[in-house]
């Protein structure tokens, strides 16, 4: 039997920050958080998780807590490496803000390129490299399903890291808020059998 890892991001965030690069801000859910983290619960139950790990974002562990008051179970853990990537200066505005005021290095982003340093924030290369190593533990567990509540980077990060895709594919793949992603892994590696369940 291959080893399942459960890759969840958390619920949608209030309206006024759709559309807003949000990544180590700390915002609120929206309304319909507990509903959808009621069908998340759901979805999961049937799987078992034999441990869960969560991102320290409020978002990502008021998800865990709705989800597991609607029962989930499983030792539960908080894993700061799965905390989204920090856009710095961008943190809250929109793609049009940021194009206004940086428009030499939003080209500069677009370009790829993993020494890209978002200002005032993280670089690329250091976002991913915590996030690799997070998803290579993870893959290395003895268990036989781990469930891990995060965010969107970090799950297309670890999508590309364990499908052995280079990273600057992560765009392909368009993880929705309070949703599934089941990445099934083998000794060769991981084959994605899931996306946003």
């Amino acid at each position: 039997m291959a080893k399942k890892l459960l890759l969840v991001r958390h619920c949608a965030t209030s309206p006024e920050f759709y559309g807003k690069f949000i990544g180590a801000s700390e915002v609120a859910l929206g309304p319909d958080a507990p509903e959808q983290a009621s069908r998340l619960a759901g979805v999961i139950a049937g799987e078992k998780p034999d441990l869960v790990f969560c991102s320290p974002l409020s978002r990502a562990r008021k998800t865990l807590e709705l989800m597991h008051q609607d029962r989930l179970t499983g030792k539960m853990m908080i894993e700061p490496d799965l905390r989204e990537i920090d856009f710095g200066r961008w943190e809250g505005k929109s793609f049009e803000e940021i194009t206004e005021v940086d428009s030499e290095l939003v080209r500069r982003w677009s370009a790829w390129s993993p020494d890209f340093t978002f200002p005032e924030g993280e670089a690329v290369k250091d976002f991913l490299k915590r996030v690799h190593r997070v998803a290579d533990r993870l893959a290395s567990l003895e268990k036989n399903v781990v469930l891990v509540v995060a965010h969107g980077g970090v799950i297309r990060a670890m999508i590309c890291h364990l499908l052995r895709m280079h990273p600057q594919n992560y765009l392909l793949f368009d993880v929705k808020p309070a949703r599934l992603t089941v990445i099934d892994m083998f000794p060769e590696g991981g084959v994605l059998s899931g996306l946003n369940l």
